[in-house]
């Protein structure tokens, strides 16, 4: 493919050391062969481990690398909104940290937004590797009550594999959630309403080899459905 002029690039990490140094290694691979211009961001959220010792690392072998530091652990939506604000680029590229996704297919992403000039090009996930209850609770629970609150339809929410153009995040109201899984939600939402083109691609999902998920938990599920109340009763205000 013909490379891209220049793209952001950011992954949100908690306790990732086992995976982290894999992870932005690939990408850097891959990035100089699909960009001209090319930065990464990793959001160190709170980690007690040796991911941001890792990250330091890294970043005295590469320039286009960098961290930010959230201390103490905010949250996964906190992290997200880190990296969109430290993106200096116009098209940027989000994803998991913890090696789930093969991230040589940001060629697909980017190849399916310059065919359809699509604002956001999201993920669905073709075979989620994760737990059958959690497969079952964003199913049955999470996607029909986006779907009943806001008439936001697409195959998965919250794959965590995206792209999408700097200027969405300038001009969608300013994104609230902090923990939980409502961010993703919360950002297709806004952008579907201020009429941005939503296109979606598969994206492979590979069993996690090292270190935990912590986006599961009954306190964060909760928390994700709350938001999804707060924000209908914001926009019937608006």
């Amino acid at each position: 493919m013909e490379k891209v002029e220049a793209l952001s690039v950011f992954f949100p990490a908690f306790n990732e050391e086992e995976n982290i140094r894999k992870t932005i290694t690939e990408a850097i691979t891959v990035l100089k062969k699909v960009a001209k211009n090319w930065e990464i961001i990793v959001i160190d959220d709170g980690s007690t481990d040796s991911t941001g010792e890792i990250i330091k690392a890294l970043i005295k072998k590469e320039s286009r690398l960098q961290i930010v530091t959230h201390t103490p652990n905010r949250g996964y939506g906190a992290a997200l909104k880190s990296g969109f604000a430290h993106s200096h680029y116009p098209l940027i590229v989000f994803t998991d940290a913890d090696g789930q996704f093969d991230f040589g297919e940001i060629i697909g992403f980017l190849e399916t937004q310059k065919k359809t000039g699509a604002d956001l090009v999201i993920g669905y996930y073709q075979q989620r590797q994760v737990p059958l209850y959690r497969l079952l609770g964003s199913q049955l629970l999470w996607q029909p009550a986006v779907y009943l609150l806001f008439g936001l339809k697409v195959r998965d929410i919250d794959c965590g594999f995206k792209l999408l153009k700097k200027e969405i995040i300038e001009k969608i109201p300013k994104l609230e959630a902090e923990r939980g899984p409502f961010i993703s939600s919360e950002l297709l939402i806004k952008a579907k309403q201020k009429g941005f083109k939503i296109v979606e691609v598969g994206v492979h999902h590979y069993p996690r080899k090292s270190g935990k998920a912590t986006g599961a938990s009954l306190k964060v599920i909760l928390s994700g459905f709350l938001d999804l109340v707060r924000l209908k009763r914001k926009l019937k205000r608006i």
